[in-house]
Formats: structure tokens, sequence, C-alpha cells
């Protein structure tokens, strides 16, 4: 049997503190570790979620934990999980289940025993590994140690089957693919994906952004996301995609997702604002991608026109803009245009109603007019220091 060690997250106090009262109540082994934490472990990935499944039924083990003085709240109760807080630090434990019905979005499980019947539910055979609270490892799969070091994706089981259980498992494939795979994806995998595409339109959008922000995030995401455009589902995503070579060359130049998912959208605001609402993306990201989307900038742009562009935009946007529009060149040829980005301090409009009252004039719809006018010249004229009070009066005595 295959053991973890050099955990110490097995076996530190606050691990101990939710085993112990869990086995208060179930006895020896009626709690394991599963999925992410044994994965990682396994192929020497940094663990920082900790799921744990129980024979116990919710209720026995909220009743232990809390007869322990552990923090428990239900946070899923209905489907088997509670999460205990152990100095600080969160266990999400779920009943041993077994599926009842499924629809392709959700499932009616019931609880069970049996850990064969539990791994069996699982999407893939990496995350169907359990440890016990010495390190030890069961694999009921009897291949998912296997796959997790050889960079397997392997469904559990018939893919069409799992696929069909939650059509978000086609988007984990490809995530799980993107941050766990080897060279190429399980081809029956795939061509399960590829067979189930359309059930993606049945997920609700936010299910979908999650997946898609955890791919892109991946140190390299362009194998997995190859792979969905060849199986048919990038198109169900991003109809408007024609060609991944402006996304294959900012992968390589950037890690962040956000930026790597403007090169999967067209250079069209407007487009760009109706894909990220229908993703249910966050406002501020809706609002990034679209400022992105106005086109790539060249890394060579004169620093006057850039300074202006920042002051218009913002520094966030004309980087982004600079780094789609640079990704295929090298970096000493974008670097200066970020690091100018980066260290201009943007700077205020230096005038503003209280000049133009000082020179006498009463408020009303001129002043607009006039500070408009100001602004456009300053920032032709790149932002000088000084010479305000000239121009503004300048431009107060011109006729409207």
């Amino acid at each position: 049997m295959i053991r973890l060690e050099g955990q110490d997250w097995l076996t530190n106090s606050a691990t101990a503190a939710v085993f112990d009262a869990l086995e208060a109540a179930g006895g020896p082994d009626c709690a394991r570790f599963v999925g992410g934490s044994v994965r990682n472990a396994l192929v020497g990935r940094p663990v920082d979620d900790f799921d744990v499944a129980t024979r116990l039924k919710p209720e026995e083990s909220m009743a232990a934990l809390k007869a322990a003085g552990i923090k428990v709240v239900p946070t899923g109760i209905a489907h088997g999980t509670v999460t205990a807080v152990s100095e600080r630090k969160p266990y999400e434990i779920t009943t041993l289940r077994c599926d009842v019905e499924t629809d392709g979005r959700r499932a009616v499980v019931a609880f069970t025993d049996d850990w064969a019947e539990d791994a069996a539910r699982r999407d893939f055979r990496l995350n169907a590994l359990y440890a016990d609270r010495t390190g030890s490892i069961f694999d009921p799969t009897g291949q998912g140690v296997e796959d997790a070091l050889a960079g397997r994706v392997v469904f559990v089981g018939d893919p069409n089957t799992r696929i069909a259980e939650d059509y978000l498992r086609i988007l984990r494939f490809f995530r799980f693919f993107a941050w766990y795979g080897g060279s190429d994806p399980d081809a029956e995998g795939l061509a399960a994906c590829a067979d189930h595409a359309s059930g993606l339109a049945q997920l609700s959008a936010e299910r979908v952004s999650k997946e898609l922000m955890k791919l892109l995030a991946a140190p390299d995401p362009r194998p997995a996301i190859h792979a969905m455009r060849d199986a048919g589902v990038l198109e169900r995503l991003f109809p408007a995609v024609s060609g991944l070579g402006a996304f294959d060359a900012l992968c390589a130049a950037s890690d962040d997702p956000v930026l790597r998912l403007s090169a999967l959208m067209p250079d069209d605001p407007a487009a760009v604002v109706d894909i990220a609402r229908g993703l249910r993306l966050p406002r501020a990201i809706e609002m990034r991608l679209a400022a992105a989307a106005g086109g790539p900038l060249d890394p060579t742009t004169g620093e006057r026109e850039l300074r202006a562009l920042i002051y218009r935009l913002g520094k966030e946007a004309v980087s982004d803009r600079i780094r789609r529009g640079g990704a295929l060149q090298t970096q000493a040829e974008t670097a200066p245009a970020l690091a100018l980005i980066e260290g201009w301090p943007v700077p205020r409009l230096p005038v503003g109603g209280r000049d133009l009252a000082k020179l006498g004039l009463e408020p009303g719809p001129g002043h607009g007019l006039i500070l408009k006018a100001f602004e456009a010249e300053w920032i032709a004229d790149d932002f000088p220091a000084d010479g305000h009070q000239a121009r503004l009066t300048r431009l107060a005595k011109r006729p409207s």
C-alpha cells in the first residue's frame, strides 16, 4: 500500500482534533481524506483544501464535532456535507454517497457506508483517491494512483455515463487535463465530451465561468483549450473564436487568466460585454474585458500617445491592450511600454469650476464646454505642468 510521507497536514493538531472527534462516534477508519488533498500530495503539488469522506451521517458528524468543541457549519447538509473549523482551518466533511437520480445538472443522493460506491460516483479516477490519517492511500478504482502519477485524466467507469450525470464534467475534464494532464487527453473521454457538448447549455452560467477561469489559471492552458476546440466544446462558449494564435502567444507571455480570456474574445467591446454577461462574470471582469477589446496596441506606440491613452482609459486597460498587441514580440520590445504604464503618475485635471469663477464667469453649461476644451488641449500638449491659467483665460474668451 502506498503511504503519503512528510505531509504536516495529516498529523497536525487541527487534523487530529477533527479525526479524533469523528472516530469517537464512528470508530476507527470511519473517515478518510479524499480527492484533491490526496491527489496533490501524491504528485507533489501544494495541498490547500481538506475534503473528508465519512461513514457517519451528517447529523452524526455534527454532533460528534460539537461534542469535541469544534465549530461546525451545515454547509450542504441535504447532500451530506458539513464544514468543521478546527484551529481556523476548514475541513469539508461529506457522508459517503451514491447517486439515486441525476439530470445533467444536479443529483439526488443516498447515503452509504461503502467506500467503493462513493468512489464510483466521482468524476475521474485520480480524484477517487482516499487516505486515512496515517497517510495510507486507498484506490477503489484500482487505477487512480497510476493515473495521477502518469498525468492521465480518465473518467471513473463509462465517460458517457459520468457526463450525463453532470455536464459540468465536460469542462472539468479539460480543466483537470490543463492542471494534471500529460501529453494528450484520454481519447475515450475526449470523444464523450465531444458527443455531449450540447449539454453545456443546461448548466448555469456561474458554474461554467468558474470552471473556465480555473482552467485559464493553469500554468499552460493551451493544450486543453486546443483540445476543447477540436472537440467542438470551445465554440459552445465562444462562437466567434476563429483561431488560437493570439491566445497561444498571450499564454506564453502572461499567466493572468482574465487577460488570457480576453484573447478568446473578439475585438468588439459590445460583443465582449454580451459574452461576459452570458457567462455571468463579475462586473469588474466584464469591464476589464470590454476595455481590452478596444484592439491590441503596438508596444512601440509613442510615449505621448501612451500617456494620453492611459489618462483616458486607465492603466489596466492600456496594459492589457499592450500585452495583447505585444504577445508575438519579445519581452525587450514590450518592456519599455509596460514600464511607462506602471511608472507614470496619472495627473488630475489641473483646473475646475473655481478657476472659471475667478475669471468672472457665471456657472452654466458653458463651464463644461470650456473645461472639456481645456482638457483636450492639455492632453494634446502632453500634460504640461504649468501655463494653466493663461490657457483657461484664452479658452474662456473664445467665441462659443
